[in-house]
């Protein structure tokens, strides 16, 4: 099953959208349907979110998730992409904002504990709804990672060299779009998520 969700992540096209079936597009997935074999609800890792709280991303079902992997002691692309997290989440409506969850995951556990993810999000004034900060083990970390196609490698003991992509999620936890790179601009995520929230009504 997770050999079938990194195929369909890493064939998406960045700053394109996968096809969707239309069919299915408009339906609101209730807690009674089946789990589709490419959604991230199928991972059975867990995670701990900001607050010390155990997690896993079914918890997230029945929302639209904005997902960017970084780490706290970054100090040059990170900034750039939490700051693209920030200008989506600005664009949005505050009724569109209570069906998002903004996720921000960490690729440095040993280093982002619950403790620092808190102060990282009071820090930058994002400790409040939407916005989800988790860390885990390494290797759900790389699970997750191989999933979005999101390469990263330690280059020295606090730095690490990383891929720069958002994703978005559908409320089935389906993958709908990704884009690369910083400072590219919301336009087409906003669209996309703008577009995720519609099919759930």
């Amino acid at each position: 099953m997770l050999l079938l969700l990194m195929s369909v992540c890493i064939s998406c096209n960045t700053n394109k959208e996968q096809n969707a079936d239309d069919k299915n597009a408009t339906h609101v997935v209730s807690s009674e349907q089946a789990i589709s074999e490419m959604s991230i609800y199928n991972l059975p890792s867990h995670w701990t979110n900001q607050e010390g709280e155990d997690v896993s991303f079914v918890d997230y079902r029945g929302k639209v998730l904005v997902t960017v992997m970084i780490y706290t002691s970054c100090q040059i692309a990170c900034p750039r992409l939490v700051a693209d997290m920030r200008t989506i989440k600005d664009r949005l409506e505050e009724d569109q904002l209570d069906k998002v969850k903004m996720l921000l995951i960490s690729i440095d556990p040993k280093t982002d504990t619950p403790e620092r993810l808190k102060a990282f999000a009071i820090e930058n004034k994002m400790d409040q709804d939407p916005w989800v900060f988790l860390r885990s083990t390494e290797a759900n970390t790389r699970e997750f990672a191989a999933v979005l196609a999101v390469n990263y490698r330690k280059i020295s003991p606090i730095d690490f060299s990383h891929s720069n992509i958002i994703s978005v999620f559908n409320e089935k936890g389906e993958l709908a779009f990704q884009q690369e790179g910083i400072n590219v601009g919301p336009d087409a995520i906003v669209k996309q998520v703008e577009k995720a929230i519609a099919a759930m009504e």
